[in-house]
């Protein structure tokens, strides 16, 4: 069977990373496809890594692996009513007054399950993950060789609920602030012509929000996804400059007129939840988003064409701001 390159960028969204994950099982199922670069943000970061060490060390099947044993041991880790007590506290308090002792599960199961030295050594997979400079606003790319246990929990760190990570004494706050998930490296620095977005955010609300839990939800989604929506449009705009181009010149030009992007986006029954379910690590609550994630890749697998023709951009993807 002839593969199909694509690469893949994540977004992120706490728990929701766990849609992503049945997006990536069901992708790693199919031999038609090939994975050449992933990229992500905050838990779509966390997703990356944990695909690119599962295939370092055990193919498909031990990235299938790496993600189930991650998210089976995230489920269940935090009661909804430590939720609940942990949501009211950031009202009032900073992380390091009311998590004086800087203690996280994430990075144990993070240092538990991944071999960051054997990854950043033995993984041929690009990867890119981004966080947020404090000081700057700017974003700043971690690529393979880079990252570590510190990187994940920077990417993911939500400054009102985790404390600042410090990177060779820089301070960082979530990658979705600033790249959500970071595109442009899987164009200018991987083979594929495909770039597959699995995004957890919707881009449009049917309705306008009302009430000020809906408000504050809405405002939350513009911000985490406004440098997504931005750095699309610009290389919507420099594929169409390409393709007004006779001839394709240079090589960037060239990747640009085959570039295709996809996305594969996480159900609006999902999307209409409340913010606070971004931080429900049920069990019941994480299968149910597994089960979306495989039946949105499915389906997007499944769609006639799908793959087919270079130079496709889908509707709504590379010039969101025109919907």
């Amino acid at each position: 069977m002839k593969q199909r390159a694509i690469s893949l960028a994540l977004q992120g969204g706490g728990s929701y990373g766990a849609f992503t994950w049945g997006v990536l099982d069901r992708l790693l199922e199919d031999a038609g496809i090939e994975i050449m670069g992933v990229s992500g943000a905050s838990a779509g970061a966390i997703n990356a890594t944990l695909l690119a060490h599962g295939l370092t060390i055990g193919g498909r099947q031990g990235a299938r692996r790496a993600l189930a044993e991650f998210w089976g041991s995230v489920a269940g880790t935090l009661p909804n009513s430590i939720v609940e007590s942990l949501v009211f506290l950031t009202r009032f308090f900073s992380p390091a007054q009311f998590n004086p002792f800087n203690l996280n599960p994430v990075r144990d199961l993070l240092a538990k399950q991944i071999d960051f030295e054997r990854l950043r050594v033995a993984c041929e997979l690009p990867i890119f993950i981004s966080a947020t400079n404090v000081r700057t606003g700017m974003p700043r790319l971690f690529r393979t060789a880079e990252i570590t246990a510190d990187v994940l929990l920077a990417s993911a760190c939500l400054p009102t609920i985790h404390r600042t990570v410090e990177i060779e004494r820089e301070a960082y706050w979530d990658g979705g602030l600033s790249a959500n998930p970071p595109v442009r490296p899987l164009l200018y620095e991987c083979d594929a012509s495909d770039i597959v977005l699995v995004l957890l955010h919707p881009n449009r609300r049917p309705e306008v929000p009302v009430s000020a839990e809906d408000i504050a939800a809405r405002w939350t989604e513009l911000s985490f996804s406004a440098s997504l929506f931005s750095e699309l449009e610009g290389i919507s705009l420099a594929k169409r400059e390409a393709e007004r181009s006779v001839f394709s010149v240079g090589r960037l030009e060239r990747r640009l007129r085959r570039l295709n992007l996809h996305r594969i986006c996480a159900p609006e029954v999902i999307n209409g939840m409340s913010m606070q379910s971004r931080l429900n690590t049920q069990s019941a609550f994480m299968g149910l988003l597994f089960e979306a994630g495989r039946t949105q890749a499915d389906a997007w697998l499944g769609e006639p064409g799908k793959l087919a023709a270079h130079g496709q951009v889908e509707q709504g993807v590379a010039a969101p701001a025109r919907q």
